[in-house]
């Protein structure tokens, strides 16, 4: 799903939410397991609805003897899940956190002070701990949600302007008349965008100021669609590393996506435009793991390394020697084959198969007295003997064990690349984000140009004054 439309299922975000209501406050945290991202929150419980609802996580995890008030609250609509009272101790939830991020305290990450908060991160780590065991390593940090910076819509107010959904069928929500990105990280970010007003001058003019670039720039415009069409979706994929589950095919789509990356990377680092300059600046090519990719593995892999065809030519001696065997046994046994003509001078002779005793070496009846004397003779036909040779025996072997040890060797080396590339998780997953940032953009100027849109002047007035809307 690479490169299907942005509405596809790839493009919406899966969230699982723990939540830990005090007494009128509550604490949410919500994990992407399949992106990393990891956010939490604390507030009024008004609040907290309004970010379940902006969310719409596919679970959500409650303590056990909140049961009542939790459905009281938030009714059935979420698939839930309930834990023992004891996970929900601030103390066992901080301990939690700072471990798995290995760090002594949360200064770093701007939630100390949130208690509620923290007992909802530890407890959606405690939950995932027991559920995905260890392979958590792309999840590298945790946000605030900055409750200032954005209008919150409550559930009927999303509904009612049909932000993305609508409950009339034939109905243009806004995503379908916004909505032009490309890669599946930014139809994401797109959404959230939607649902997440900015409130603050000085970012929306930021975002205005960049897409007002692509409008003004056409080439760049027009340039950047086709690098983003081979990005595909980085943020799941380098996930899938981190879990273990990662193909060989997707390796390779990542390798695909970070050379197209130096491209977007050059783009915007020669725009006209702070903005661009910036998200330029800080797109990282990780060019060693890219390289090494394009040198090791085959071109267009399969999608199981068990079916051969993933590590390149030249990566392994010992690998190329097994192909040899395996792949070119008919080659080698007909050099065998003449060797042995040339050798005892029987022109007749030649080198055969059969389930009962393997590879043979069949002589007519004519040439018997030429056969050596360290041949093991094994059939007599009519017309002809059948004997085999160590050589023979010894190459038998040699090509029934070859294939099994190619599908071991090629695995043992998938999976060393695999290893290396785990080391740029946080990279990769910047470089996501980045280009789900350029891709809205560039979409917000695609939708002005064919909507006809002016730059709004924004200022903080209660005038809304719209000339030839």
């Amino acid at each position: 799903g690479a490169f299907g439309a942005s509405d596809s299922a790839d493009a919406r975000a899966h969230f699982l939410a723990a939540i830990h209501l005090s007494e009128n406050n509550a604490g949410v945290s919500f994990v992407d397991i399949s992106t990393g991202e990891f956010l939490v929150a604390e507030g009024t419980l008004e609040y907290i609805e309004k970010l379940l609802q902006t969310f719409k996580p596919s679970e959500v995890v409650y303590q056990k003897n909140h049961k009542k008030k939790f459905s009281e609250l938030f009714g059935e609509q979420y698939y839930s899940y309930s834990l023992e009272d004891w996970v929900f101790k601030y103390d066992f939830a901080i301990e939690k956190v700072l471990k798995h991020f290995e760090i002594l305290n949360l200064k770093g990450f701007g939630i100390e002070e949130l208690n509620d908060a923290i007992i909802a991160a530890g407890v959606v780590l405690y939950y995932l701990s027991e559920n995905h065991q260890d392979k958590l390593r792309h999840i590298n940090a945790i946000s605030r949600i900055e409750e200032e910076k954005y209008v919150w819509l409550d559930k009927f107010t999303i509904r009612n302007l049909e932000i993305i959904y609508s409950s009339n069928e034939k109905a243009t929500t806004l995503a379908d008349v916004l909505d032009f990105t490309i890669s599946p990280m930014a139809g994401r970010l797109m959404k959230r965008w939607l649902l997440l007003p900015l409130k603050d001058e000085k970012n929306i003019q930021e975002r205005l100021d960049v897409v007002n670039y692509f409008v003004h720039n056409s080439e760049i415009q027009a340039e950047l669609p086709q690098y983003l069409k081979q990005i595909g979706d980085i943020e799941r994929l380098i996930s899938k590393v981190a879990l273990g589950k990662v193909s060989p095919r997707e390796v390779y789509q990542l390798k695909r996506a970070l050379f197209a990356i130096e491209s977007v990377k050059e783009i915007c680092l020669k725009a006209d435009s702070v903005t661009l300059k910036q998200i330029g600046d800080r797109f990282h090519l990780c060019a060693l793991i890219r390289d090494r990719i394009e040198k090791e593995m085959q071109a267009d892999p399969p999608v199981n390394v068990n079916k051969g065809g993933t590590i390149a030519k030249g990566v392994s001696e010992d690998l190329d020697q097994l192909r040899e065997i395996a792949y070119s046994g008919k080659d080698y046994l007909l050099k065998i084959q003449e060797k042995e003509i040339s050798d005892t001078k029987i022109p007749s002779l030649k080198i055969a198969y059969n389930n009962v005793f393997g590879y043979y070496i069949e002589v007519t009846h004519t040439h018997k007295d030429k056969v050596p004397s360290t041949w093991v003779r094994k059939q007599t036909l009519v017309n002809a003997e059948r004997y085999i040779t160590e050589e023979l025996k010894v190459y038998e072997e040699k090509i029934l064990g070859a294939e099994e040890k190619i599908l071991l060797l090629e695995q043992t080396l998938f999976n060393e690349i695999v290893n290396a590339l785990s080391e740029y998780i946080q990279p990769i997953q910047q470089n996501a984000s980045l280009i789900a940032q350029l891709d809205c953009f560039l979409s917000f100027s695609v939708a002005a140009q064919k909507n006809n849109y002016v730059r709004p002047q924004i200022n903080d007035s209660k005038i809304i004054d719209i000339k030839s809307g």
